[in-house]
């Protein structure tokens, strides 16, 4: 070979990986979660349709890196840090205690988070307008439609009189949700035992102790244990021969009662368009908390007959949607 041809060679191939390291880096999304990858496929899969929306695609031209807490709240702030670690251009927050971990653990990386609660009273951001700081989202304010959970939930069980909450102590709304409940119990002139669970085990032995106070109806605190638990839930709400109301469609949907929130898939996907447009180059400092309009009752009526109630026709003719 000659050494001109080698040299001019040898310049092709060095010069390609300088054009291979040329190519723009594809932006990562850090996706904090305090359930496990099994419970949130739905909640994953309306979030990516979010991003859609704004023009990111996983695996075209975003990458999404996990991280699951597998319901110990207390591992947040670390994986919140590990994601910081990974320098990810921009962490989506599930739920309360995620976003309220990210606080403390994220302070330069944009984060946008998805929760039940009241974002200003949690000290997440300064106000619903103008967030300030590095994290914005989607808030539902659950605790704020327990008066309403509680009217529907007397409408389809009108005998009942020992009223309950079901409240995780570990979620930071935990005081709002026993608080908000307190109020809707005594402007129907009756008062509500709060039961604790932050874990399977204790799920089950808070039933037991509603048992052996002749509970009746029973209300079920924004969590996502609970959500991710919903199975265990309304096993335990029909063994016990319990009229409960949870947040979610998947408490229904798993054989419970029923449920009234805001639609959960509806505000991912506005959470998730609000990262695409984070990736974009938005500052969340200028981006307003949204709160969703769209609000989805469910009723189950094996459950309500396995109860021995009959669901009025008023709300038969409201409900988004009947499982039969």
């Amino acid at each position: 070979m000659k050494r001109r041809t080698f040299i001019a060679g040898l310049g092709a191939a060095t010069a390609w990986p300088v054009t291979a390291r040329a190519q723009p880096k594809m932006p990562v999304m850090g996706f904090l979660a305090p359930g496990s990858p099994g419970t949130l496929t739905e909640i994953v899969g309306a979030v990516r349709q979010g991003l859609g929306e704004s023009g990111f695609v996983e695996g075209r031209n975003v990458a999404i890196e996990f991280r699951y807490a597998e319901s110990d709240f207390d591992r947040l702030p670390a994986l919140g840090a590990e994601l910081v670690s990974r320098r990810v251009n921009v962490v989506f927050a599930m739920g309360a205690a995620s976003a309220v971990a990210a606080k403390s653990a994220i302070t330069t990386i944009p984060v946008v988070f998805y929760m039940g609660e009241d974002p200003v009273s949690l000290g997440v951001v300064q106000s619903f307008n103008r967030p300030g700081g590095n994290l914005t989202g989607v808030a539902t304010l659950s605790s704020a439609v327990i008066a309403k959970r509680l009217e529907l939930l007397r409408e389809l069980a009108p005998r009942a009189e020992v009223f309950a909450v079901l409240i995780n102590p570990k979620n930071p709304s935990a005081e709002i949700s026993a608080r908000e409940a307190k109020e809707a119990a005594s402007r129907i002139g009756k008062d509500i035992h709060i039961a604790y669970a932050s874990n399977p085990e204790e799920i089950d032995q808070a039933f037991a102790t509603l048992a052996g106070l002749k509970a009746d109806a029973l209300l079920i605190a924004p969590d996502g244990l609970f959500v991710f638990r919903a199975v265990q839930v309304a096993e335990l709400a029909a063994r016990y021969g319990i009229p409960a109301s949870h947040e979610r469609r998947a408490f229904p949907t798993a054989g419970g009662l029923m449920s009234y929130g805001a639609s959960q898939a509806d505000a991912l996907r506005l959470a998730g368009a609000y990262a695409g447009r984070v990736l974009r180059g938005e500052k969340p400092a200028d981006m307003p908390v949204l709160q969703p309009t769209k609000f989805e009752l469910v009723i189950n009526l094996k459950a309500a007959k396995a109860l021995g109630l009959t669901v009025p026709a008023a709300m038969l003719v409201t409900a988004d949607e009947i499982i039969e």
